[in-house]
């Protein structure tokens, strides 16, 4: 299995992921100096990296994984800003075809799998089916984060709150009223998107855009880069730990010195 083992942590280092990403896409697509056309160049050169190493990878790589994560959350964000602010696409009308395309790649890879469970990523095509519902529940997020805050005008901060609500109902659900695990961890994993971008813009955004702490998107990004990679750093460490090494061919030096060590 190439995928993480569902934990308090993974969810911790999803929302450090949405966070990261929204504030550094954010810093990177409305960079005068870089432009948007580059930063979605940027973007998708560095998505495309990334997966390439997590495909060709035969088992979970904590930062392996977790980079991929990262990219697709950047990704992601930019795919659907550049709906909204160069397409003019309304944030109702981009929320609502995103939605349409996630069910749709759900539909498609369930119709080819009969499953969409995160724990039978055992085969390349349920592994491409897996990165490319991740990169439409960002996409997605980012787009209802903003439907949010800006169309329904609730702001930032109270779109945290609202989004803190939301994925309340499949913990709730799964915990104690017996909700499928499949569909709750993908509920769950969707609305990870506009909560940590909620939260991310309530404290990056400048003026006059921002309804929060303003305090930059390329300051923010560097904490929360930090953030990220010290929780990716503990969850290499467990990772190491819980994953003994195999032992030596009994024909190399090593299977040979264990050999005469017993």
């Amino acid at each position: 299995m190439k995928v993480p083992e569902i934990t308090l942590i993974f969810w911790i280092a999803k929302l450090c992921t949405t966070g990261f990403g929204e504030s550094f896409s954010d810093y990177v697509f409305f960079n005068d100096y870089i432009g948007q056309h580059a930063a979605m160049l940027m973007g998708l050169g560095l998505l495309l990296i990334c997966l390439a190493v997590q495909i060709s990878t035969t088992k979970y790589v904590p930062w392996v994984y977790w980079l991929a994560v990262t990219a697709v959350s950047i990704f992601g964000t930019m795919s659907a800003d550049f709906l909204n602010k160069d397409l003019g696409m309304p944030l109702y009308a981009s929320t609502l075809m995103l939605v349409a395309v996630q069910i749709g790649v759900f539909a498609a890879w369930y119709a080819t799998q009969r499953t969409l469970d995160v724990h039978s990523i055992n085969n390349r095509l349920r592994e491409l089916f897996y990165w490319l519902t991740v990169l439409c529940t960002f996409a997605l997020g980012t787009a209802a984060g903003d439907f949010a805050a800006v169309t329904l005008g609730l702001g930032t901060l109270a779109s945290s709150f609202v989004f803190f609500g939301i994925i309340l109902i499949p913990a709730v659900g799964y915990r104690w009223f017996r909700l499928n695990e499949v569909l709750a961890f993908w509920f769950a994993y969707t609305i990870t998107r506009p909560l940590g971008a909620s939260v991310a813009d309530w404290l990056s955004v400048p003026a006059p855009y921002g309804d929060g702490l303003q305090l930059g998107t390329g300051p923010i990004s560097l904490v929360l880069g930090i953030l990220l990679a010290g929780v990716v750093t503990v969850i290499a460490s467990r990772h190491r730990r819980s994953d003994p090494p195999k032992a030596a061919p009994p024909n190399s030096v090593e299977g040979v010195q264990e050999t005469f060590r017993n």
